[in-house]
């Protein structure tokens, strides 16, 4: 299949559309309108009607069936913004033909992405790579998403004979910080069902998920001069490391895999009188995943025994859950994509998400919602890259599955 979606994937990641935990605005950051105005031309230019960017930042779009035959209304999402862990701005997607070994991303700074790191680069030996310059993520989460739903609308506007039902299309701003399905329009995008493109190495698909909590610690101490501190002085700092010294060890991120879940600390900052700590918690099983809340909370209990008072206090958010609940009524949208998958000769790695997608929170507002394979490795870093087959399969599955659901 010709398609535009390297053309489409080089130019999307130089639009700088990072998001920002940090923002109070909807979307986070305005410069993520930047590429969803560019998308909304070029959605135009392909012939989709009721092309719409809302204020919060969605951008929507339906491709008109072309065949009176009864098929469902199939939606597929991708998010536009990238993530805050590493600078998105001024990226310089550099096209590779791999013929194994390291590859040099950037000379200058000596940063060099090899396999002895990131074994997965060994299964591409002969094929083309898009890598970043070794100063910012790359991006293929998601804009090779975007890139690979666009090119599927070009082939099929070009490509009258290929019969499908109605295609909605959405690009979301903020997943990278979680907001992503936060105001998306689920009965106004109409889908029956819809994929978001969203994964990683080619063939993952993907209904199961972590079940997600973010946890906030803040510790009041005790300051008194070291001195005089004997029985008076209560350093947050040391509580801080008590608390993340009783969660296990076997159940930090680094030494888990495949469906095991884990307590993350992704921040810590104090002194002796005030300390704070920030977690994520992820595991797949619900009841495990509540086993575990609820063993964070008892350890601050724990601690507000010994030390006295309320000086440890928690605040737990849960953003999704594991959408396997939402999926397994339904799954015939799993054997629709395994079947596409096959026909375009790519073999199904079904797999648990270590992690979430717009489409756990969009299965649990009513729309099933699971994930396809886009290509990327290595997310959120410098050592991102996307080999250029695999975003051409994915092309080809989006277009293999509209054509197998029609009746």
């Amino acid at each position: 299949m010709n398609s535009s979606v390297v053309e489409r994937f080089t130019r999307y990641v130089k639009i700088y559309t990072q998001s920002d935990h940090d923002s109070t605005t909807f979307p986070t950051t305005a410069r993520q309108f930047d590429l969803a105005r560019l998308l909304v031309d070029e959605l135009h230019d392909l012939g989709l009607i009721d092309v719409l960017l809302d204020k919060n930042g969605y951008v929507y779009g339906t491709l008109p069936a072309n065949t009176p035959a009864a098929a469902p209304v199939i939606g597929f999402v991708a998010h536009m913004d990238t993530s805050p862990d590493l600078s998105g701005e001024n990226v310089k997607p550099q096209l590779v033909e791999y013929a194994g070994g390291d590859i040099v991303l950037n000379r200058e700074k000596g940063i060099v992405l090899s396999p002895q790191q990131f074994p997965d680069l060994e299964k591409y030996v002969g094929k083309t790579l898009i890598t970043t310059d070794g100063t910012t993520l790359l991006g293929a989460d998601d804009k090779a998403g975007v890139a690979e739903i666009m090119a599927a609308l070009e082939y099929l506007a070009a490509h009258a004979e290929i019969k499908h039902g109605l295609i909605k299309v959405c690009f979301t701003p903020d997943e990278e910080v979680g907001y992503g399905a936060d105001r998306f329009d689920v009965a106004g995008f109409g889908a029956d069902f819809a994929y978001t493109m969203d994964g990683g190495e080619i063939g993952e698909l993907q209904y199961e998920n972590f079940n997600a909590t973010t946890a906030k610690i803040n510790i009041q101490g005790r300051s008194v001069h070291p001195g005089a501190a004997k029985k008076k002085m209560i350093n947050a700092s040391l509580v801080a490391i008590e608390l993340n010294n009783t969660l296990p060890v076997e159940k930090r991120p680094e030494n888990t895999e495949g469906y095991e879940g884990f307590y993350h600390l992704t921040h810590i900052n104090g002194d002796v009188e005030v300390a704070e700590l920030k977690y994520i918690i992820r595991e797949h099983d619900r009841d495990t995943f509540e086993a575990m809340k609820a063993n964070l909370q008892a350890i601050v209990d724990q601690l507000n025994v010994k030390y006295g008072g309320k000086r440890v206090s928690l605040g737990m958010k849960d953003p999704y859950y594991n959408m396997k609940e939402k999926i397994e009524p339904v799954m015939y949208v799993i054997d629709l994509a395994r079947s596409a998958m096959e026909a375009v000769g790519v073999k199904p790695l079904v797999i648990p998400i270590r992690g979430g997608t717009d489409g756990a929170r969009l299965s649990y507002m009513g729309l099933p919602c699971p994930n396809i394979f886009t290509g990327g490795h290595n997310a959120h870093g410098r050592y991102e890259y996307i080999p250029v087959f695999a975003m051409e399969k994915a092309v080809e599955v989006i277009v293999k599955i509209v054509q197998m659901a029609v009746k």
